[in-house]
């Protein structure tokens, strides 16, 4: 097997013991896992970065990992991953998902999550 392969087998192994414990009502050893399982399956998107010739795999681990990003709260980091991925060529639909992920990033943020706009100063214009 080669590094990216592992990589994303272990987080998918975390991802079931995640969801495991959640089970059990051990929330907070499931988010443990679910951080490690959204490293692991960083480490083995970005593996894949510099190789266009990757794709799908290459959009298929960037969306997975920002699904997991998106899970474990980390709105800036899933955005960065579906950016990565977008910046390649996925397939149309990967590319889709990928969009609607973004959304979810940017729309479905709890309220508590959200950060304030800036204020505008902006001077009333002359009459």
């Amino acid at each position: 097997m080669n590094p990216i392969q592992d990589l994303h087998r272990e987080a998918m192994l975390l991802v079931d013991q995640a969801d495991q414990l959640r089970r059990q009502g051990d929330e907070a050893a499931a988010r443990e896992r679910l951080q490690r399982a959204l490293d692991r399956e960083r480490q083995a998107a970005e593996l894949t970065v510099p190789d266009l010739k990757l794709e799908p795999t290459r959009s298929v681990l960037h969306r997975s990992a920002a699904s997991l990003a998106l899970e474990c709260g980390q709105l800036r980091e899933a955005e960065r991953l579906i950016a990565a991925a977008l910046s390649g060529d996925p397939p149309d639909e990967i590319a889709e998902e990928l969009r609607d992920l973004l959304g979810q990033v940017y729309f479905d943020v709890p309220p508590h999550q959200r950060r304030p706009l800036p204020a505008t100063t902006r001077e009333p214009s002359p009459k």
